[in-house]
């Protein structure tokens, strides 16, 4: 029996926590193992950016396959997160975990041993797969090893790694590169990937064990006879499409054909899943569950939190390095007090949500964004990084390590536990697509200041006053869709029944 299965039994004929219940031994160990393995997948999306010039050099890529070493992993890892988190609530968390894990550890080896082109983008496509079956069963996990006000604290722990893992992807994308060569950037993951595969079945076995004994409780919900096929395709092409044509839209702008077509495609992909989950005898997603205010609110929240941190990271590099001339090593190292603001932002938010609720917290950390943004719009050519960027970036990273909490709280607050993996596959597809739709927004709002090697600044201002927009619409979003008051302090392992 595993850790849901137990949670699952203790409180499936209550609500709250029972006050006898003990906590699961070593969860704040589980905790860190869990967070761990996230920390590498979207490491995993920034790191490659800082070595591509010399993976293309090395593998003699073109730019168009060089785009596609990134592209190949966002994609999959994106398109096949729903799919992911709902194979995890009918097959078992731990056990998608632990199979993500070991996909994503072995296609890293594979990444990191490749001698073309074809074999590393298969390899990141592998890698994508994996994180998307590992990452919302991930989240699930926490969701039942922590109860009360603890999980809303685990929760701020997963949302600030998920927010600082771009930044010191860069970071450490400029370390490896410069040193042991770009191979390590996917060696690095070996490792710290069977580490965590040893650790977890025996952390999960012994709190098991601690808290329940030999006795008995129930598993996981057993997969339908008649699996909903055409609602798992268009799960999957649906996003897949979405977050094609942005990478489309990224590269080539908005007016390209090549854009549009899959943006369209999308759009009737979402529809035809509607027709498929409302004709289907068991389908895999309960429309009305995608129907609910909380979820749509902690959505939209996290689809602009991650377009505006994603976008602050992109548009930050550039300036840094193409018009101020810092080195990657130097920029990762830049960013560094802005990745601490993420995680100070986190936990101030995690404590705030339980003391102003939800409305209050997201509307003042975004408007600090907002203020971050605003001060970024008046960047120079010959600008100081620690006057001119570094004061806007704090304040913006800050707002959005309490925008991410909020997020992540409201989206799966009043989720049953048999849908705890589809909650997490969503919110974790929105901050995917929000990264997408957050760079082809700015690339196409900058315009010719991201283009070639001459240094201009002309549409930076432009690009940070539009993720101020968007903050304050996120804002906006956040007080009137997110859950009023506060968490329930007596939540137990099951948010609702």
């Amino acid at each position: 029996m595993n850790l849901e299965s137990h949670t699952h039994a203790t409180s499936a004929h209550h609500g709250h926590a029972e006050a006898g219940v003990p906590p699961v031994p070593h969860r704040w160990l589980i905790l860190a193992l869990l967070c761990t393995a996230q920390f590498m997948l979207i490491v995993d999306v920034t790191v490659v950016n800082v070595a591509l010039p010399t993976i293309g050099a090395e593998l003699e890529l073109n730019a168009g396959a060089l785009t596609w070493v990134v592209t190949a992993y966002t994609l999959f890892f994106g398109s096949l997160l729903l799919l992911g988190g709902r194979l995890g609530d009918l097959l078992g968390r731990r056990r998608m975990f632990l199979a993500g894990l070991t996909l994503f550890t072995a296609a890293s080896l594979a990444s990191g041993l490749a001698e073309s082109g074809g074999v590393l983008i298969t390899a990141r496509a592998v890698q994508g797969i994996g994180a998307a079956v590992m990452s919302p069963a991930a989240m699930a996990l926490i969701m039942t090893v922590f109860q009360g006000p603890e999980r809303n604290r685990a929760l701020g722990v997963w949302a600030a790694i998920g927010a600082t893992g771009a930044a010191f992807g860069v970071l450490l994308g400029g370390v490896l590169v410069s040193g042991p060569g770009w191979e390590s950037i996917f060696f690095v993951n070996v490792p710290i990937g069977l580490a965590v595969l040893a650790a977890v079945p025996a952390l999960a076995k012994e709190a098991t064990t601690a808290r329940h004994g030999t006795g008995h409780g129930h598993g996981h919900a057993a997969a339908p006879t008649g699996f909903d096929m055409p609602g798992a395709l268009t799960m999957t092409a649906t996003p897949a499409l979405l977050i094609y044509g942005l990478a489309q839209a990224r590269d080539n702008g908005f007016g390209d054909i090549g854009t549009w077509l899959p943006l369209l495609g999308a759009l009737v992909g979402a529809v035809l899943f509607v027709v498929a989950e409302r004709s289907a005898a068991a389908p895999l997603v309960r429309l009305p569950f995608l129907a609910r205010r909380s979820l749509i609110g902690g959505c939209l929240l996290m689809l602009a939190a991650s377009g505006v941190l994603i976008s602050a990271f992109f548009l930050c590099s550039l300036y840094l390095q193409h018009v101020l001339g810092f080195s990657a090593l130097r920029t990762g190292l830049t960013f560094l007090p802005a990745a601490l603001a993420t995680l100070v932002g986190a936990h101030f938010g995690s404590r705030a949500v339980a003391r102003l609720g939800w409305r209050a917290t997201a509307a003042g950390g975004m408007a600090v964004t907002v203020a971050g943004a605003l001060l970024l719009t008046g960047l120079e050519r010959d600008g100081n990084a620690w006057t001119q960027v570094m004061p806007g970036f704090i304040l913006l990273s800050f707002g959005l390590g309490i925008g991410f909490v909020c997020a992540i709280t409201s989206s799966v607050h009043g989720v049953e536990h048999k849908d705890a993996g589809l909650g997490s596959g969503l919110v974790n597809t929105c901050h995917e697509l929000g990264a997408s739709l957050g760079i082809a927004l700015v690339a196409a709002v900058a315009g010719a200041s991201l283009e070639g090697t001459t240094p201009s600044v002309d549409g930076f201002g432009s690009a940070f006053a539009t993720c101020a927009v968007i903050a304050a619409v996120a804002a906006g979003a956040g007080l009137t869709l997110l859950p009023k008051g506060r968490p329930d302090p007596s939540a137990g392992p099951v948010f609702a029944h």
